[in-house]
């Protein structure tokens, strides 16, 4: 007699997250359809968007809520507090008893897998968790709990053993508590009051139109409406959508309740003023938690058309206005006694803004690896550490040049396999492949870097310095002026502007390199490069005691920098180049650069 085999069940370890919405039977029992088209529209413009942007899938609906599957603990986690957040935002305005509030619960646990289900215990537990949060809450049991300890910047009350329904064995559970600790009942008021801010959140208010002239109210809502699409794009951030925003028009403000009701760290102001032919746009960057100015810029400029100027303003400010906000959040996780992945990786890039000597570059990479420890799939530390190979590399801090260029690329395609449509990792990749003798396709991938993000404006430097590696330095300028243009007081302007003047003298025009090597070191005294440039163009003028100078101050940036070091590692195989850098070394000895 043959033995049938045993069936065998698609296993594996998941993260499960469980959610309902709370009063549900008293819901639909007022009003069946209203609170049907409320959850529906809630389920697609909170829900599913969270899920799906943390790498889950929702397996199943359940009428009143949904099961979903996580690979990670930590991204179940973050995809909760997203949609409870947005959820909290999209109902602010609802009396309090047709409110729809979720319920969400989250276990790690070994689950069976069918295609449009799955079963076990893990999601069992998952189920009893959520039954036990509280409206607008998460509960997680102690095997999600030993996930995320530590990679989430929320805190978390120990509930106990819990004996749940059906379940055989006590289970420990913790729930989210916000900056108001309560796990009472009326825990929505205690939601809307506590909740932690997510890193980079944000709401454009309505800019104000001071011109004496209504019709021009399209330009400035357009504005408006421009600036908040173009931060939406700034990676790891949250904008409040533009429908919640106007609500706002025309009403008084208390910036510190705005933070409150919505949930975010910054508020954006700005006005518009027409004044005869000149067009002026106030900004400023506002904490909603004390309400300080962080940054104010001022646009002005003749008249034209308004719609290209309508571009050319949001594009401007956008892109500044996300290193303004990077350097806003890494001074926050300064105070922070427990700083998360995020906090790290956001004082990593703030330090690299800094300088890029050898003090600056260690700072920040201690940043970006305590970050990776934290989370060893952080995109933005990835990207950051890769950087920072990348600059040592660049700016001949080291005879090991190639081996920071590895661990560049190696990390940021690491970056990229996480995030294939990552803009600023694009970017980065193609300023290692320019740096390595491969510029034709370091300019593809800054191209597609600028598809993704039509503001990295440091994307259009690294195509200049290309050009010049590949010997077209008459078109690197035009690069740089477009780069320049788009964030003029660019924290990182003082590298484009050298990019600039090592072109100028690419085509020997020495004393157009000097001008722009002043303004790279007013803009940035930390920069070695400029110093060491600016030592050979004044060498080549004949200029020796400003020279000279120069090596000084550049040397005690960089004491290990050689005309050998210069001449070790060849960035391009291009005729134009390779001369380009004869001539520069020579005027690196007519400064006094040690040979090596």
């Amino acid at each position: 007699m043959v033995q049938e085999r045993p069936v065998r069940f698609e296993r594996r370890l998941a993260a499960i997250l469980a959610a309902d919405v709370a009063g549900y039977s008293r819901l639909m029992h007022r009003d069946e359809e209203d609170t049907h088209t409320r959850l529906t529209s809630l389920l697609t413009k909170a829900v599913q968007p969270a899920i799906a942007e943390h790498g889950g899938r929702i397996v199943k609906n359940t009428g009143d809520g949904f099961l979903a599957e996580f690979p990670s603990a930590v991204e179940a986690v973050r995809a909760a507090i997203l949609f409870q957040t947005s959820v909290k935002e999209l109902t602010l305005g609802d009396v309090e008893d047709r409110r729809i509030a979720f319920r969400a619960g989250i276990n790690v646990g070994d689950v069976i897998v069918e295609p449009h289900d799955i079963f076990g215990d893990g999601v069992n537990i998952a189920a009893r968790l959520e039954s036990i949060a509280e409206p607008g809450g998460i509960c997680i049991s102690s095997s999600a709990y030993d996930h995320v300890r530590g990679k989430v910047r929320v805190e978390f009350a120990d509930m106990g053993e819990k004996s749940l329904k059906n379940i055989s064995h006590p289970v420990r559970a913790y729930a989210i508590v916000w900056a108001e600790p309560s796990l009472g009942s009326n825990a929505i008021g205690a939601w809307q009051t506590a909740l932690s801010a997510p890193h980079l959140s944000i709401v454009v208010l309505p800019f104000t139109n001071l011109a004496d002239d209504p019709r021009q109210e399209y330009f400035v809502d357009g504005v408006t409406e421009s600036l908040t699409t173009d931060l939406s794009r700034i990676s790891g951030s949250f904008v409040i959508g533009r429908h919640t925003a106007f609500t706002y028009k025309g009403k008084p403000i208390d910036l510190k309740q705005i933070g409150r009701e919505l949930n975010v760290r910054y508020v954006i102001q700005g006005s518009v003023q027409q004044s005869g032919a000149r067009l002026r746009v106030n900004v400023q960057l506002i904490s909603t938690q004390d309400g300080n100015h962080l940054w104010a810029e001022r646009f002005e400029k003749p008249v034209a058309d308004l719609f290209d100027m309508q571009d050319e303003i949001v594009t401007r400010l956008a892109y500044t206005l996300g290193a303004q906000l990077v350097v806003a959040e890494a001074r926050r996780a300064e105070r922070s006694l427990h700083p998360d992945a995020m906090d790290l990786t956001f004082q990593g890039q703030a330090c690299s803004y800094e300088g890029s000597n050898p003090e600056h570059l260690a700072r920040a990479r201690n940043f970006f690896e305590r970050a990776l420890a934290i989370d060893s799939r952080g995109v933005g530390a990835l990207v950051g550490v890769a950087t920072v190979d990348l600059m040592i590399g660049a700016t001949l801090l080291t005879d090991d040049r190639t081996v920071h260029f590895s661990a560049a690329e190696a990390n940021v395609m690491k970056a990229l396999s996480l995030a294939p449509d990552h803009a600023a990792a694009h970017f980065v990749f193609g300023s290692i492949c320019i740096f390595t003798n491969r510029a034709a396709e370091g300019i593809a991938e800054c191209e597609h870097a600028l598809l993704l993000d039509r503001n990295l404006a440091a994307a259009h430097s690294a195509i200049g310095l290309a050009k010049f590696f590949l010997g077209q330095s008459a078109e690197t300028e035009g690069h740089i002026l477009e780069a320049l243009r788009l964030s003029p007081r660019d924290l990182r302007a003082y590298q484009w502007m050298h990019f600039v003047a090592a072109s100028k003298l690419q085509l020997g025009a020495d004393a157009e390199a000097v001008a722009w090597l002043r303004r790279s070191i007013e803009a940035n005294r930390n920069f070695p490069p400029s110093y060491f440039t600016l030592a050979a163009a004044l060498g080549l003028l004949g200029a020796t005691d400003e020279a000279r100078a120069a090596v000084k101050t550049a040397l005690a940036l960089n004491p290990g920098y050689t005309i050998r070091r210069v001449r070790a590692y060849k960035f391009s195989d291009n005729p134009s180049y390779i001369a380009g850098r004869e001539r520069f070394c020579d005027g690196l000895r007519l400064a006094g650069v040690p040979e090596g």
